[in-house]
């Protein structure tokens, strides 16, 4: 506690830093500080007249001016049409493509940065060490950034000569664009493309060739309609088939029925009965029974009633009185008969029917073989239908794959034809140009240099100041002892 108390009450006594007390210190190492501000300006001035450089840029621009398509076995690629906007990994990989040491290489082989150098080197001096060597040295020196919140990438390089640095930069735009054609788009696809369209053609003049010879041998135009046409008939068929076989049964039912009917019905039948009586026969009767009276009526004239002959002609004389009673008991019956139209019309009918019966038995014959032949016309259409439709896909296929293989080639041929003519999607914005005026101008490195001086010289003055642990003056001695100072002696002259 008296040690934290007596420093504070040290640093209260501590007067503030004047101007004059720094001015004192700066005065005490004005050798020190007067070294470190030459040394520093001299650094400067040499740096200026010694080391000036030259840095060219360019600017490359990024669009989205022409779409490639995809190459992938689709009949139509999907192309994002509605992206216009440049992404940030569009950005950083052709910063990247930029920076690619096989194209830092090709910029070193051209423009000639791995010239012989001259200085100590360690180790191994041949030209694949100095193409490594210059390799790095431009990867470092090149400085590749896309600008914010644009479409540009920025590429400088500075050198001490300007003309190499526009050089240089001119050899990185050309081996960038072609490298951005290598990467985006390879140079082996219209051939591919061309190559399998060939083949696809052959394939589909093949495919043409074989429906070509099964529809001339085989006699089927479009198997599928003709089938299908086959089959309708014969349902047709098969329906009037199936309606003709009820037909001969309810025929032959019928047929039964009217034999029946024909065997049972009489073939005659009374049409007119007429009972009258028979005047003549009465008459010859009465007068046959008057001769008998007569001849009776003489006999018993002659003879006695009992004589044989008064007996023959009374017992002849009763045989015409019966027959006259009998004819009055009964009439004369007349009967006139005629064809019955009930056996008529069931004969008539049963001839109809049968011959009826006998067509649809000749029918269903005729169409019993006709189903069966349509019905193996519909089954060789149906095999023929089924081999018409493979080589119609097989050639449909071989269509496809050729209009697939030829616009994919014609996407291909285009894309190389836009690449022949520079049409990418990167372009120069702007050119590189061979610098007039350094980086940096000599007079601002030496102004730079002027304040560096100044600074460092005075910082150095105080830290040797400080680290000094004598007293420099007698305040310095009354502050720090508390105490006043009697005498002091003059410091010996050198």
């Amino acid at each position: 506690m008296p040690d934290e108390t007596t420093s504070r009450t040290e640093r209260q006594d501590l007067p503030s830093p004047t101007l004059r007390d720094v001015l004192a210190v700066m005065f005490r190492q004005r050798r020190v500080a007067s070294g470190s501000f030459f040394s520093v300006l001299a650094i400067a001035v040499i740096y200026a007249l010694g080391s000036t450089s030259y840095q060219a840029h360019m600017k490359v621009l990024l669009r989205h001016g022409r779409v490639d398509p995809v190459v992938t076995p689709e009949q139509q690629s999907l192309v994002d049409l509605h992206r216009s906007d440049i992404g940030e990994e569009e950005l950083n990989s052709e910063v990247e493509l930029l920076r690619d040491e096989g194209l830092l290489r090709k910029v070193v082989e051209q423009t000639g940065l791995a010239s012989p150098e001259g200085g100590l080197h360690f180790g191994r001096n041949n030209a694949d060490v100095r193409v490594a060597r210059a390799v790095r040295r431009l990867a470092k020196g090149l400085k590749v950034e896309p600008i914010h919140k644009t479409n540009l990438i920025l590429v400088s390089y500075e050198s001490a000569d300007p003309a190499l640095s526009a050089r240089v930069l001119n050899s990185v735009s050309k081996l960038y664009i072609e490298k951005h054609k290598e990467v985006r788009r390879s140079s082996e696809e219209f051939p591919f493309f061309e190559q399998q369209a060939d083949r696809s053609r052959r394939r589909l003049d093949t495919a043409e060739m074989q429906l070509l010879t099964f529809s001339r041998e085989g006699g089927v135009v479009s198997g599928a309609l003709e089938r299908d046409l086959a089959l309708q008939r014969t349902g047709e068929l098969e329906n009037s088939y199936q309606q003709t076989l009820v037909a001969i049964q309810e025929t032959s039912c019928r047929v039964q029925q009217l034999r029946a009917r024909v065997d049972w019905l009489p073939a005659r039948s009374t049409s007119v009965v007429r009972n009258s009586d028979n005047p003549q026969l009465r008459a010859t009767l009465r007068g046959h029974l008057l001769e008998l009276e007569l001849k009776r009526t003489e006999l018993l004239t002659k003879y006695e009633p009992s004589y044989r002959l008064v007996q023959e002609v009374e017992q002849q004389i009763e045989q015409a009185k019966s027959a006259i009673a009998a004819e009055r008991l009964e009439p004369v019956r007349e009967e006139t008969t005629e064809k019955d139209p009930n056996y008529e019309w069931a004969k008539g009918e049963l001839g109809k029917a049968e011959v009826e019966l006998s067509v649809l038995n000749a029918r269903e014959r005729g169409m019993s073989s006709e189903l069966a032949r349509s019905r193996a016309d519909a089954k060789r259409l149906g095999e023929a239908s089924i081999q018409q439709q493979d080589l119609l896909r097989s050639m449909k296929t071989a269509e496809d794959s050729y209009l697939l293989y030829a616009k994919k080639s014609e996407e291909a041929r285009i894309g190389d034809a836009l690449d022949e003519r520079g049409i990418v999607n990167v372009t120069l914005a702007e050119a590189p140009v061979a610098p007039v005026l350094p980086k940096h101008s000599g007079w601002m490195v030496v102004l730079l240099g002027l304040l560096g001086a100044g600074a460092s010289s005075t910082l150095l003055a105080f830290t040797v100041d400080y680290l000094n642990p004598g007293f420099r003056s007698p305040e310095e001695i009354v502050a720090c002892m508390h105490a006043p100072i009697l005498a002091s002696l003059p410091k010996e002259a050198a």
